[in-house]
C-alpha cells in the first residue's frame, strides 16, 4: 500500500487528433488454437483485420512453434503489417494471438504495443488484453516497490509480472491468482507453449467470444472476426470466465464470486461493427432502434435525414423509418484519409476536417435537416458538420444525438475526456444548442437507449449494463482515480503512518 500511494504517477499520455472528436476505442483481441500447421498467424491477421474498426494505431501477432515463440509488432494497421505472402513462414506456428491498438494506457510507442511476451520458469508466455485496469497505477507501484524491472508504461505488462510472481505451482492456476487481483473492464488471451487461455471481467464490461473452425477454437474481441476467418459462432465468453484451450480440448472455469452481468454500452453505441452480435444482440438492430426512440422522443418537421457517416447511419435509418422523413446520404465520408493529412497549423486543419466529411450540396440544399449522430462528446467536430451542412445550403439543422447526453469520464479502456470537457457535462440544453449553432438539439433518454437495448427501464438499484458514462454510476470501484485525487500531500502523510506503525 505504502509504494502505491507514495511513489509518483505514471502518465498515460496518447495521441489524438485535436479536430477528432470521436471517443476512441480500447483494442480488439483475436487468438486461434489448433489450425493446420503455420497456418494460425494468417488466421489471426483475418481477424485482425475485422477488429481494425477496434484500434487503429498499433498491432502485434504471437505465434508459438515447437515450444518456440515468434512476435512481431508494429505501429500502423494490420494490413500493412501482416498482409505479406510469407507471414506463415516469418510467424510459424499452429496457435497464435494478435492486439490491434489504440493507447489507453501508455503512451504511443512500440514498446506498449501487444501482445506481449515473457519468459517465466515455466516457460514463455505472451498475453493480448482489450480494456483498462483501474487498479493499474496502484499495483504497478506496489510491483516496482517490490523489485519488478517495468519494460513498458501499458497495463497489460503489470498482468504478466502478476502471473510471474505468483507461487502457485499451474499456470492455469497462476493466471486466475494473476486475474484475481486486477480490477476493472477486460477480456483477455493469453499464449503458453501448451495453452491458450481467455478471460472476461466478472461483469462482462468488456466483449470476447468464442469461436471454431473444424478442430480449431478462435477467441475474439467480437463476431464480424469470427465472420471473416469463417468460423461459426459458439458462444459469448461468460462475465468471469476463465477459457483453457489445450490438446485435451477445451475446460471453462468459474474462479471468481459470482455477480450480475453489466456489459457496456457503448459498445453498442458506438464501438462494435454493426454486422457483429454482442451478447446476443445484434449492433445493427440496437442502432436503429435507438434512431427509432431517439423519433419518438425529439420529433421536428423536416424534409431529409442525414446520418453522420458511418457510426451514426443505422440511427439515422431508424429515424427515418420510425418519423417518415425521407433518408439522405447528406454527408460523404473519406474512407482514405491518415493521420498524415492532420496538419499543425490551424488552416490545415480545418481543411482537414473538410476532406474527412464532405457535404452533398444536392442533398442538403434549401431542406431542414435532421442530422443524426451516435454521441456528442466535446462537440468539437459536431460544430464544424453543422457549419458545413449549413454552408451546403440547408434551411434548417436539427441535431439528434442517438445516445443520452456523456456527463462522465470513463475508466475502463474508452478514451473519453474528463469531465470538464465533456460539452453535456458543462452547458445546458439551450447552451449547448447556441453552442452547437443548430435549430433544435436533441438526446436520448437512458430510459430509451435501454428500451433500444430491449431491456426494460433502467433499475437503479441494480442497472443491467455499465452506463457511467451517461449516469455517474461506475460499477466498480476506481483505486487509481481515488489515489490520483487524494493528492500527494495526503499519500505522504499516509505513508508516514504507516511507516511509524
Amino acid at each position: 500500500m505504502s509504494h502505491a500511494i507514495a511513489d509518483p504517477v505514471v502518465h498515460r499520455p496518447h495521441w489524438r487528433d485535436p479536430d477528432d472528436d470521436r471517443p476512441r476505442l480500447e483494442c480488439g483481441v483475436c487468438g486461434v488454437w489448433g489450425t493446420a500447421p503455420d497456418q494460425a498467424s494468417a488466421v489471426v491477421a483475418l481477424g485482425l483485420h475485422a477488429l481494425q474498426h477496434r484500434g487503429q494505431e498499433a498491432c502485434g501477432i504471437a505465434s508459438v512453434k515447437d515450444d518456440r515463440f515468434h512476435t512481431e509488432r508494429h505501429m500502423g494497421l494490420v494490413g500493412e503489417a501482416f498482409g505479406g505472402a510469407d507471414l506463415s513462414a516469418r510467424l510459424p506456428g499452429r496457435a497464435a494471438l494478435g492486439h490491434t491498438r489504440y493507447s489507453t494506457a501508455g503512451g504511443s510507442f512500440l514498446r506498449n504495443i501487444q501482445p506481449m511476451f515473457a519468459d517465466l520458469d515455466s516457460g514463455g508466455i505472451a498475453i493480448a488484453h482489450n480494456g483498462n485496469l483501474t487498479n493499474f497505477l496502484f499495483l504497478r507501484n506496489q510491483l516496482v516497490g517490490e523489485g519488478a524491472i517495468f519494460q513498458s508504461t501499458s497495463d497489460s505488462e503489470v498482468i504478466l509480472h502478476l502471473i510471474a510472481r505468483s507461487r502457485k505451482a499451474r499456470i492455469v492456476d497462476r493466471f486466475i491468482d494473476a486475474v484475481g487481483r486486477i480490477e476493472g473492464g477486460y477480456a483477455l488471451v493469453c499464449q503458453t507453449r501448451t495453452k491458450m487461455i481467455g478471460a472476461r471481467d466478472p461483469l462482462g464490461i468488456r466483449p470476447l467470444v468464442l469461436g471454431r473452425i473444424g478442430d480449431a477454437w478462435v477467441l475474439a474481441s467480437e463476431t464480424c472476426a469470427l465472420d471473416a476467418v469463417g468460423a461459426t459462432f459458439e458462444r459469448d465468453v461468460e462475465h468471469g470466465e476463465v477459457i483453457v484451450i489445450d490438446h485435451e480440448g477445451l475446460q471453462s472455469l468459474k474462479p471468481f464470486p459470482s455477480r450480475a452481468a453489466r456489459p457496456c454500452l457503448f459498445e453498442y453505441v458506438y464501438f462494435s461493427r454493426p454486422d457483429s452480435i454482442v451478447n446476443g444482440r445484434s449492433v445493427y438492430g440496437v442502432r436503429k432502434r435507438m434512431g427509432q426512440g431517439l423519433a419518438r422522443e425529439h420529433a421536428v418537421e423536416a424534409d431529409v435525414v442525414v446520418p453522420v457517416p458511418d457510426s451514426g447511419v443505422p440511427a439515422a435509418l431508424g429515424y427515418a423509418q420510425e418519423s417518415g422523413i425521407p433518408y439522405e446520404m447528406g454527408i460523404i465520408r473519406s474512407h482514405y484519409l491518415g493521420r498524415t493529412f492532420i496538419q499543425p497549423s490551424q488552416g490545415d486543419r480545418q481543411r482537414g476536417v473538410r476532406l474527412k466529411h464532405s457535404p452533398n450540396r444536392a442533398v442538403l440544399e434549401g431542406k431542414r435537416v435532421v442530422l443524426i449522430d451516435d454521441s456528442i462528446v466535446r462537440g468539437t467536430t459536431s460544430v464544424k458538420l453543422v457549419r458545413a451542412v449549413r454552408a451546403a445550403g440547408a434551411k434548417e439543422v436539427h441535431l439528434r444525438s442517438a445516445s443520452p447526453p456523456i456527463l462522465h469520464p470513463d475508466f475502463y479502456g474508452i478514451d473519453m475526456p474528463e469531465r470538464d470537457q465533456l460539452i453535456a457535462a458543462n452547458m445546458t440544453l439551450e447552451e449547448m444548442r447556441l453552442h452547437l449553432e443548430v435549430d433544435s438539439l436533441g438526446f436520448l433518454s437512458v430510459d430509451g437507449l435501454y428500451a433500444a437495448m430491449e431491456a426494460g427501464p433502467r433499475n437503479p438499484e441494480s442497472p443491467q449494463f455499465t452506463d457511467h458514462y451517461f449516469t455517474g454510476d461506475y460499477p466498480t470501484r476506481l483505486l487509481d482515480r481515488e489515489i490520483e485525487e487524494g493528492g500527494r500531500e495526503d499519500a505522504n502523510r499516509q505513508l508516514s503512518l504507516l511507516v511509524s506503525a
